[in-house]
Parts: structure tokens; sequence; C-alpha cells
């Protein structure tokens, strides 16, 4: 088994964030630690937090820093985490995040952060394409929808395009991320911790380039990245 990674993906949203980070976690055998996921729970259980998260997702906006540093860093301290490390898909999505980040991660660090550069014009075809199960957050599209109708093939649940995948909130959450986390890039510059790879291509295509940077990451540092 290859040794275990600390990762951070970064990317617009429909990159291919969330593709590319279950390869890795299969690839490095980690766990995906997925933001998108653990919002769409606690929205889908109804909760407080969950009727605001939705509310907010709905709109395109974003939930707070403080929030979501909460709940990853109640992920980072379970035994698998810390026994392999981890891909984190979704934060963090801001500087102060990172800043964040860094404090919980102490005495550790992440080993690199992983920028998916692509097109805003694909982006946005994708996204206005994109089709998701309600029940599991399986994905789909107009051109790849699922066997049978518009029923997961994976849990059975209903496929349906995600209310924050409409063009209107495509646009806002473009700016959001051009605003607040396209800094992020060159924060993790300044740290020599990034690597940028072409999320243009067949996913096969995206992930040998992934893989091959942190590659070359753990050979700089004499074939380990912790």
């Amino acid at each position: 088994m290859l040794p275990g990674a600390r990762l951070v993906v970064l990317g617009k949203q429909g990159a291919g964030k969330g593709t590319q980070c279950e390869r890795l976690s299969h690839h490095y055998a980690v766990p995906h630690v997925s933001t998108g996921d653990m919002l769409r729970a606690v929205v889908k259980e109804g909760t407080p937090l969950g009727l605001k998260a939705k509310s907010l997702i709905d709109r395109g906006e974003l939930v707070s820093d403080e929030l979501i540093i909460e709940m990853v860093s109640v992920r980072l301290a379970e035994s698998d985490v810390r026994a392999r490390g981890f891909i984190l898909d979704g934060c963090p999505r801001t500087v102060a995040q990172a800043e964040l980040l860094v404090k919980v991660l102490d005495p550790i660090d992440i080993d690199l952060a992983i920028d998916i550069d692509i097109p805003t014009a694909v982006v946005l075809r994708r996204l206005a394409a994109r089709r998701v199960c309600v029940d599991c957050g399986s994905n789909y599209s107009t051109t790849a929808p699922p066997r049978i109708g518009w029923t997961c093939d994976v849990c059975g649940g209903e496929v349906v395009q995600r209310p924050d995948d409409t063009e209107e909130a495509i646009k806002r959450r473009l700016e959001l991320y051009e605003k607040e986390t396209a800094p992020l890039i060159e924060w993790y510059r300044n740290r020599r911790q990034l690597a940028t790879v072409s999320g243009t291509g067949a996913p096969d295509a995206v992930s040998r380039r992934m893989i091959k940077m942190v590659e070359n990451q753990r050979a700089k540092k004499g074939g380990r990245l912790s």
C-alpha cells in the first residue's frame, strides 16, 4: 500500500473536485473529507444549522469560515484520518480558513494543495448540465444520466438539478470564488505548497496529472510526504 497523504484540492465549482478527490482517496487509501457532503447531510436532517445552510446554499452564498472549520476539525480528529491522512474537498475556501486549518492541524501540516485549473466557460457548461441524487449525492449530467429515468444507480434516490446549479446561482458562486477563494492559490504558492494541474480532458487524464504532482512532491522530500 502507498503511504498516506494530506492533500487540499482547490478549483472552481464544476472543476471536478469531487470526482478527483474520490479518485485520490482510493489511490492513497485516505478518507475523502468533503464539506459539501457534510453540509448536505445537515440540510437533509433539517436541523437549525441545516436550514440556515440551505438558505445560503440556495442563494449561491457561502457558509461562514468558523462553521466550516468547526465541522472539519471534528472529522480530522477521527482515527482513520489521524492514521492515514485526508483529501480535503471544499475547505479551505478562503485564506482565513486556511490559517484556521493550520492551527487545527498543528503540529503537522498539509503535504500539498492542488489547484484544478479550468476555463470558466467549461465550468458553466458542466454545472448547467449537472444532476445529483438527493439521497446519496452521486453526480450525473444531462449527457450522462442514470440508467433508468432519473433514479440513482447507486441508491435508487431521485436525481435532480441542485437549486444552486441554476445559472444565476452559478454566476454568483463563481464571483465569490474569484473574490474569496482564488487568493488561496497565491497563499499556498507563497508557502511552497501549491501545484496546479489542468482540469480539462478525461477524468483519468486529470487524475494522472494530480498523482504525478503528489509523487513529485514526495520525491522532493526524499520519498516522504509527512
